[in-house]
């Protein structure tokens, strides 16, 4: 048991190392490559910061542990909108302006609902997973086209500010070391999270939801803080949407396409439900029907209260 947790501790401070070098590394990279600001931070941040979901997701996957592979990727989205823009909005009030944020808002709900219906057979295929990395594919796109379209978008400004000016053989290295310390602290995290929730009978898929769902996140929250203390309230907001694009369409994907997976009927009826409710939750507020989107504190707090309750429950029934 003290192996089990010791190896969660070092996987999680691993891969929140490595995931945070991979970011700045891929970002520095691909500037120095000339991509415009808002496909960085839209693309290749999104992609960074969710890298830590699909190494973890994709592993359990080929191991045999379809809970932890959906619990992982789930957790994380409810993870993302309860708690890290619950903290944020806590210590400074969001307001959005990026009307490219005004657009994924709507996106992330469709991409939720179409997710929905894939698993709503209890069963993840491989046709299902197809379904979701095409829809990945056509969101990426659109990304794309919207970042050649609206260059001067707000969170294009904030962007331009946070990319670091180092060497491109240093941004490259960077890339590249924390991509492999990604897959070696996942491993380590995976056989930990596993061997823990042996010994206590608890199933994989909750300790997918709360712990490895924590640790993988740790990046957004780490990002998301820095960017609302900085002033910097679209990429703070962007950091979560973007995570969440990307763990509901290509984590699970990735999952469903390395082994085809059974979906527990508490996925179904319990954890994807309290996911789509805090998707529409963060429409209404930051949307921005007359004039911009807000997260003030009070709702922040609502936020982190709702994270609280959910991951009460789900430890008080931890056997489910």
């Amino acid at each position: 048991m003290l192996m089990a947790i010791g190896a969660i501790i070092a996987g999680l401070i691993l891969l929140v190392w490595s995931a945070d070098n991979f970011v700045e590394g891929s970002a520095t990279t691909a500037s120095h490559f000339g991509m415009p600001p808002l496909l960085i931070g839209m693309v290749v941040v999104g992609f960074g910061t969710s890298a830590p979901e699909m190494a973890v997701s994709a592993l359990a996957a080929s191991q045999g542990n379809p809970g932890l592979a959906l619990g992982n990727a789930y957790g994380s989205n409810i993870t993302n909108i309860a708690l890290i823009l619950g903290i944020t909005a806590l210590l400074a009030p969001i307001a959005v302006h990026s009307q490219v944020m005004r657009k994924e808002l709507p996106i992330l709900i469709l991409v939720t609902g179409f997710a929905g219906w894939q698993l709503w057979d209890g069963d993840l295929s491989r046709m299902d997973a197809i379904g979701l990395m095409l829809a990945f594919v056509v969101l990426i796109g659109w990304s794309i086209y919207q970042g050649l379209r609206q260059p001067d978008d707000a969170l294009a400004k904030e962007m331009t500010e946070e990319v670091n000016a180092m060497p491109v053989r240093k941004a490259i290295l960077w890339l590249v070391f924390g991509l492999l310390l990604l897959i070696i602290s996942s491993r380590i995290l995976v056989w930990g999270a596993v061997d823990l929730a042996t010994t206590f009978g608890i199933s994989d898929l909750v300790i997918g939801l709360t712990i490895v769902a924590v640790g993988t996140s740790l990046p957004e929250l780490a990002s998301s803080i820095i960017a609302a203390r900085k002033g910097e309230h679209d990429l703070a907001l962007g950091n979560i949407l973007g995570s969440n694009l990307f763990n509901t369409l290509a984590v699970v994907g990735i999952a469903g396409l390395i082994a085809p997976m059974p979906v527990a009927s508490e996925v179904l009826t319990r954890d994807f439900p309290v996911m789509a409710a805090l998707t529409l939750v963060l429409f209404a507020m930051c949307y921005g029907f007359r004039g911009p989107g807000r997260v003030n504190r009070f709702e922040g707090s609502a936020l982190l209260l709702a994270f609280v309750a959910y991951t009460v429950y789900l430890l008080a029934f931890s056997g489910a």
